[in-house]
């Protein structure tokens, strides 16, 4: 079994969630524009309708689970494994978690948290792009905020609506998520068993502000409406080590 030496730590893998609470907004882009903005990876974003990219902001309470307890923002793209053919189209009425089953990967393109040991934890085991940002959830009513701060100034203010309970919750999927760090691309086998899922077309509310990475988004068309938003009340995953493709 792997393990890995954190901080004075020993982590050992798998690295496991045992509870998260998790929303998700899922956005159709122009894929060339989610080209450019992944190109340092040499990925390939999924066309999932002629010319389209999907590009998801994803927010995380993370309250139990062996890298501790802490708040995660991501920006992630639908991509291609390297090496596999250009993916059929799909039909959009698919969530999320369904496009990622049908074969294609996940890229962490951005990863902030509010805690300096799953930053460096995930930097070193898997090479996410984790750095440390002020995040604020408030996740106590239906409605999921979240507002991420960094350097002081303001990333973006996303607020999810509650969508329509989704039958069968708890089964588990295992998915790819790939990363890239000082010029090495990562593959990282991931498992999910989200329980209390809702789902919506459409249902979010984001505002932008000034930081490099808004301007980021601004020019991938954001904001406006969401494709799809999801919500998991409880969420259960594992990550396994980092091979490179």
């Amino acid at each position: 079994m792997a393990r890995h030496l954190i901080q004075g730590r020993e982590i050992a893998m798998p690295v496991r969630v045992r509870d998260a609470t998790v929303g998700i907004a899922s956005y159709l882009v122009r894929a060339n524009a989610a080209r450019a903005v992944i190109a340092y990876s040499r990925l390939d974003a999924v066309e999932v309708l002629p010319g389209k990219a999907l590009c998801a902001l994803v927010f995380a309470d993370y309250t139990d689970g062996d890298l501790g307890a802490y708040r995660e923002f991501g920006i992630a793209f639908l991509i291609r494994p390297p090496g596999a053919d250009p993916a059929p189209r799909r039909s959009l009425r698919a969530s999320l978690w369904e496009l990622h089953r049908l074969g294609a990967g996940t890229f962490v393109h951005w990863l902030p948290v509010d805690q300096g040991f799953t930053m460096e934890a995930g930097r070193t085991i898997w090479g996410f792009p984790k750095e440390l940002a002020d995040i604020d959830l408030r996740l106590s009513s239906p409605y999921k905020r979240c507002i991420v701060r960094k350097d002081g100034r303001l990333v973006l203010d996303l607020l999810i609506k509650p969508g329509t309970p989704v039958p069968g919750s708890g089964m588990v999927t295992a998915l790819d998520a790939y990363s890239h760090q000082d010029g090495v691309t990562r593959r990282i086998p991931w498992s999910i068993s989200p329980r209390g899922v809702r789902l919506r077309p459409g249902g979010a509310l984001i505002r932008l502000g000034n930081h490099s990475v808004a301007k980021e988004l601004s020019e991938l068309g954001l904001p406006k409406r969401a494709l799809m938003t999801s919500t998991v009340s409880h969420l259960a995953m594992t990550l396994g080590e980092a091979k490179e493709p």
